[in-house]
């Protein structure tokens, strides 16, 4: 029976690189699945060279609910005496590095094998190496996944992937923000949560996004394509009532 785990992805500061090039490191404004999954394959203490076992996590499906949008930001960094192709000309070189401020995300693994992803949970309980989120420096603020209890919501579930972003509860701890959207939604406002979820390739209107990982290799970083579909799911009374429960 198909189970799905649940994660919680909080921090300071995240980065969830797609197109980084030279000198220009980007984000995503979502988590990448190759981010995740190599979140994952740390705390389960999966050597960057090991593609199997990396190519067997990459077969779970992802999505993503943000329950909090972050915002971009972005730093310097410069090294010096950097040589040139030829080894000469050394020189010093700035580089723009972009991250994600003040987010927090749900992100749902779905996976068919129930035994597997609560070896996952554990694993990310008890990370066997440290867990970050995009960067070394930028450690969770809060456990990514629950302790395993009766009524855990950040533990594994019989639902869905798509079941799972629209009935878990939201994430967000902030008093004057859970109290400000309440008062939207209560008043018959609309607070809606972006969500991207993993689909199929005949899905006519998902996006392809190449962030698949086949290697964590050093020295051989490869990615391949999934479809992935943009929604809402909209913020309401029961969701928010039982947000307080979750990542404790």
């Amino acid at each position: 029976m198909t189970g799905t785990l649940a994660l919680c992805l909080d921090a300071p500061m995240q980065s969830w690189g797609l197109r980084s090039r030279f000198q220009s490191r980007d984000t995503a404004l979502e988590p990448t699945k190759s981010g995740v999954l190599g979140l994952l394959a740390a705390a389960l203490g999966v050597p960057r060279e090991d593609d199997d076992r990396v190519g067997r996590l990459a077969a779970a499906r992802m999505g993503v609910r943000v329950d909090r949008e972050g915002l971009v930001e972005r730093d310097f960094h410069t090294v010096s005496d950097v040589p040139n192709t030829e080894g000469r000309a050394h020189r010093t070189v700035v580089s723009h590095r972009y991250y994600l401020a003040d987010a927090v995300f749900l992100v749902v693994l779905e996976h068919e094998d129930r035994a597997e992803l609560r070896r996952w949970h554990d694993a990310l309980a008890r990370p066997e190496w440290p867990i970050y989120l995009g960067r070394k420096a930028f450690v969770p603020a809060r456990p990514v996944v629950a302790p395993e209890r009766d009524g855990s919501f950040l533990g594994v579930a019989d639902m869905s992937m798509v079941d799972r972003i629209r009935t878990h509860p939201w994430l967000e701890q902030r008093t004057e923000l859970r109290q400000r959207a309440a008062r939207v939604v209560r008043d018959g406002g609309e607070h809606a949560l972006r969500t991207l979820e993993e689909t199929g390739p005949d899905d006519e209107i998902a996006e392809p996004r190449r962030d698949v990982p086949v290697s964590f290799h050093p020295r051989r970083h490869l990615f391949a394509t999934r479809s992935v579909r943009a929604g809402e799911v909209p913020l309401t009374e029961e969701l928010i009532d039982a947000g307080e429960a979750a990542c404790t």
